[in-house]
């Protein structure tokens, strides 16, 4: 099969990350079985009790050699704007294929699961890893999973495999990019109507507490801890989300919700600003709670299997992106790039699509790879 008709099969998989990924993971495990992979698999039940599994794979002897990750989880299609398919119908339209997860990413994986189909396991000297999580999209909840449980992942870090994110890049070799933080601060008040004082409005704790997280947000812009100009834009996004819940103007709100999600570059300690945050909110009175994050991903620009992924890619320079990725939980694998077809500009779009074009350079340029390091 070609990475077409792999992309095809996979986006039929309504995988979307409040769903499980059982049904596409077991596709996965029968394809790479088949290509003469051997596999391991982690299963776990997320926050909601919906069971989800991560599905790793090799082919090949020994050590060493190249691992490939992707995810098989996709956003939801709520608002798909194509009235002659669904979102998991996939249908190409001139050079594109469109459906959920064309491009972010199971375009990626069917490129990686075509150029394993152009080797037999005999061939490969060293071997040839594909790993497919569950939950990059809503925190990297699977590739935790992976780097905390599977025997092959360590396998991969003890052997020194070659790392690739296989992410939308349009084939561009990226070696950094920035990493996610969160938390939320929780004012509690009374609902009540607001022409009597029975209420107490939960927005008058969280105001003082608003007015510091703008003067962070407008720090950031300007001190140079906060900012990277290798990246674009340069600055940690200081993203600030507010919600009192009330459905009539007349209500004293009973509760404030603050919601701040912010993406750090490499060198900068994520935690100096939670704590800070932390800070006013115990003085403000409010819950503070910090979400789980991402570390950015960073390796040398200038290091010797960079400059040897971008011969091989026909590149002259490493660049950055400002979205985070799976690596960020695979810090031990020193080796890695994010490195795949497709577009994120189309990621998580409402006409989500990935060029024919890309699909095939993708898979050669991954049989380039497999051929560099594995045979």
């Amino acid at each position: 099969m070609d990475a077409l008709a792999y992309n095809k099969e996979l986006i039929r998989f309504e995988s979307t990350s409040p769903l499980s990924n059982v049904e596409v993971s077991n596709y996965c495990e029968d394809k790479l079985k088949g290509l003469g992979f051997v596999t391991e698999r982690i299963e776990y039940d997320d926050a909601n009790g919906v069971r989800k599994a991560n599905v790793m794979a090799k082919k090949g002897n020994g050590t060493g050699g190249v691992a490939y990750f992707c995810h098989t989880d996709v956003v939801p299609a709520d608002t798909w704007s194509i009235k002659e398919h669904g979102p998991f119908e996939p249908a190409v339209v001139g050079d594109k294929l469109y459906g959920r997860g064309s491009c972010d990413m199971k375009g990626s994986l069917s490129c990686a699961l075509a150029a394993a189909d152009r080797f037999s396991a005999d061939e490969l000297k060293q071997p040839f890893y594909i790993t497919c999580t569950a939950d990059e999209e809503v925190g990297y909840i699977g590739a935790k999973q992976v780097a905390e449980k599977s025997k092959m992942y360590r396998e991969m870090v003890e052997g020194d495999a070659r790392g690739i994110i296989g992410e939308p890049t349009m084939l561009e070799v990226v070696y950094a990019h920035k990493g996610t933080t969160g938390f939320s601060a929780v004012s509690q008040g009374r609902a009540a109507h607001s022409s009597t004082d029975k209420g107490l409005n939960a927005n008058l704790a969280m105001i003082p507490f608003l007015a510091e997280m703008k003067a962070i947000h407008d720090e950031t812009l300007q001190d140079p801890t906060w900012r990277d100009e290798r990246f674009n834009p340069p600055t940690i996004s200081w993203n600030i989300g507010i919600n009192d819940h009330t459905t009539a103007i007349n209500i004293t709100p009973p509760q404030s919700v603050c919601t701040v999600y912010f993406r750090v570059m490499p060198n900068m300690d994520a935690q100096i600003l939670v704590d800070r945050a932390r800070k006013v909110a115990e003085k403000c009175g409010l819950e503070f709670q910090a979400h789980g994050n991402g570390a950015p991903l960073y390796v040398d620009p200038h290091s010797d299997f960079v400059n040897e992924f971008l011969e091989i890619a026909g590149k002259t320079e490493a660049q950055t992106v400002t979205y985070g990725t799976d690596g960020a939980m695979f810090s031990d694998l020193k080796r890695k790039v994010v490195y795949g077809p497709g577009d994120i500009a189309q990621a998580h779009t409402d006409d989500e699509w990935i060029t024919l074009e890309q699909l095939e350079q993708g898979t050669e340029m991954f049989e380039k790879l497999i051929r560099r390091w594995c045979t």
